[in-house]
């Protein structure tokens, strides 16, 4: 008992010895000083919220996820219905229709914001009073894991901390990265078409600004530590409304150097190390999901040594399913599940507010293979994002519904289309890590065109809100392709969390049995689930395999896989 006690002791001091040597990396030994003394300080007082004790208590410092998990993607306003708040409506919806069958929910920033969707954010210590407010949060943190978003690399200029710098106010100058003439940086990597550096008026004179993302979004400067600890500030924050999980938006963009690419720099590994210490000394429950949207190997960097992040967007996955499905192959599919080591957690996916990102498909496709799925997505009424590489515009994301994405739009009575849009959601599924949901891909939405027209945002082609009044009547409608989908989707899901094999822990093994199919076979504590997903639309026998039980329609398999089957065998 002694011994447990001294552990227990010394665990918090050994955390915080980690904690300044990170510190004295990204910055001085005199700095490193000074910001631990002040951050112990914080973390203590953040440690002794109640809402942090209790979850400590609940989940006895242990991650929170299992194979019963999953996470949906929404923006707090996704649905909506007169005299009531959105969050308040999200929550209802989810209670009444997807109720414990999903169990976690990301909504993506519900902090005020002057554009991008909320992630040019003016206040993160604010619920945007249009959605609702910290109560809202709470009762849905009291039902779902909750995922929210730390927007890290920059605030909007419409933000109090843009407008002291406007000002000229000291202490705000060096908020932000800025030159008093224009400077071209050609090495820097831009995931946009905007310039990097965007001309404003201030009391201090004209300054050209670092803007990596839109002209609204203001990069933060990591470089003084008093950014990098009011970041840390709004991240104890959000573990005391409840989050659960936390999602680095924009991670790999964080730290500047001169003279590089300033994306995926070893600073801004230093800083998710530092994070993810203090969540280990704070809430050792909590864990961090990192956005780095770049090609595989950049991606799974932010798992470091098993010191960073918890988990990590498996950005590879969207455009390898869609090649799968539009080639009749899942050969590309297997190659990143056999090079996915069993020992990354990866979140999955498939759709989200964004576009579906070509980067991840990099290694794995070749550029004539991602400028089929460019011609796809144009044929399917979808929209290209670019980026601009050595002076030469280079496709970036795909802008176009998963449903629309995967089936012809323009083949509406294709009698295929739902089991096949369900096929490409059951690979995902399939996989070792934790399935992230979007709204629209759970409701089976199409392409929004009305979004785009109105805004001029390709994004908003797979943003559109929708009215809680009109979904309802389309899910009474045992027709509709709402009710449909979100049928399949659930029964999915059910089948799933109550399959062992599926844990995030499990071993995986992939199965070549043929081209056309995804096969993987999950083992976890003597139990075995083999996974098989049929992305083309012929039949295929399988000797050898008959009589297996089918855990997703309990069922005995005859060995004949369908058009877009999907199966789950003992």
């Amino acid at each position: 008992m002694k011994k447990k006690q001294k552990r227990r002791t010394e665990e918090p001091v050994a955390v915080l010895r980690q904690i300044k040597n990170i510190l004295r990396v990204i910055y001085s030994a005199e700095v490193a000083e000074e910001l631990v003394r002040r951050l112990k300080n914080r973390m203590d007082i953040y440690g002794r919220n109640e809402i942090i004790r209790l979850k400590r208590k609940r989940y006895r410092d242990k991650p929170v996820l299992t194979e019963r998990d999953s996470v949906l993607i929404t923006y707090a306003d996704n649905v909506t219905t007169k005299g009531e708040k959105p969050l308040e409506t999200l929550h209802r919806f989810m209670r009444k229709y997807v109720k414990d069958i999903v169990t976690g929910v990301h909504i993506l920033p519900f902090f005020p914001s002057s554009s991008d969707g909320g992630f040019a954010v003016m206040d993160y210590k604010a619920v945007a009073p249009e959605f609702g407010d910290w109560n809202h949060i709470h009762a849905i943190a009291r039902d779902y894991h909750l995922m929210a978003d730390l927007v890290l690399n920059h605030v909007s200029s419409k933000s109090e901390w843009f407008r002291k710098f406007l000002l000229g106010d000291r202490r705000y100058r060096d908020y932000f990265i800025w030159f008093d003439h224009e400077a071209r940086m050609p090495e820097v990597f831009r995931p946009r078409e905007t310039p990097l550096l965007t001309k404003f008026e201030t009391d201090w004179g004209t300054k050209y600004v670092w803007t990596t993302f839109s002209a609204d979004q203001v990069d933060l400067n990591y470089r003084n530590p008093e950014v990098l600890m009011r970041m840390i500030d709004v991240l104890l924050f959000y573990l005391a409304q409840g989050v659960e999980i936390i999602r680095l938006d924009a991670v790999g963009y964080v730290w500047k150097e001169a003279h590089t690419s300033c994306v995926n720099l070893s600073k801004t590994h230093q800083i998710v190390k530092l994070f993810r210490h203090i969540l280990r000394y704070t809430a050792p429950y909590a864990m961090m999901l990192a956005e780095a949207n770049f090609p595989y190997k950049d991606n799974i960097s932010y798992f470091g040594e098993g010191d960073e992040a918890h988990m990590v967007y498996q950005f590879s996955l969207p455009p390898l399913v869609l090649d799968a499905f539009a080639r009749g192959d899942a050969s590309r599919v297997n190659q990143l599940n056999e090079v996915t080591r069993d020992d990354l957690l990866f979140f999955d996916f498939l759709a989200s507010h964004d576009g579906i990102g070509v980067l991840g498909a990099e290694g794995f496709l070749t550029e004539e293979e991602i400028d089929n799925l460019v011609k796809l997505t144009l044929a399917h009424g979808g929209l290209v994002s670019y980026r601009v590489k050595d002076g030469v515009k280079k496709p970036y994301e795909l802008n176009i519904t998963y449903f629309d994405a995967i089936n012809d739009p323009h083949n509406p009575e294709d009698p295929l289309a739902v089991k096949r849009f369900m096929a490409s959601q059951a690979v995902m599924l399939s996989l070792r890590g934790v399935p992230g949901i979007y709204i629209h891909s759970l409701l089976g939405s199409r392409n929004y065109y009305e979004g785009v027209e109105k805004t001029g945002v390709n994004r908003m082609i797979n943003r559109e809100k929708l009215s809680l009044e009109a979904l309802e009547t389309a899910l009474r409608d045992k027709n509709s392709l709402r009710f449909r989908v979100l049928e399949s989707y659930l029964k999915l899901l059910d089948a799933r969390k109550e399959i062992r094999s599926f844990h995030p822990g499990s071993k995986r093994k992939v199965i070549r049995i043929d081209d056309r199919l995804a096969a993987v076979q999950r083992r976890y504590r003597g139990q075995e689930v083999l996974a098989i997903i049929n992305v083309s639309s012929d039949e295929i026998q399988l000797p050898g395999y008959e009589m297996r039980f089918n855990l997703i329609d309990r069922t005995f398999f005859d060995g004949r896989v369908e058009p877009y089957g999907v199966y789950a065998l003992e």
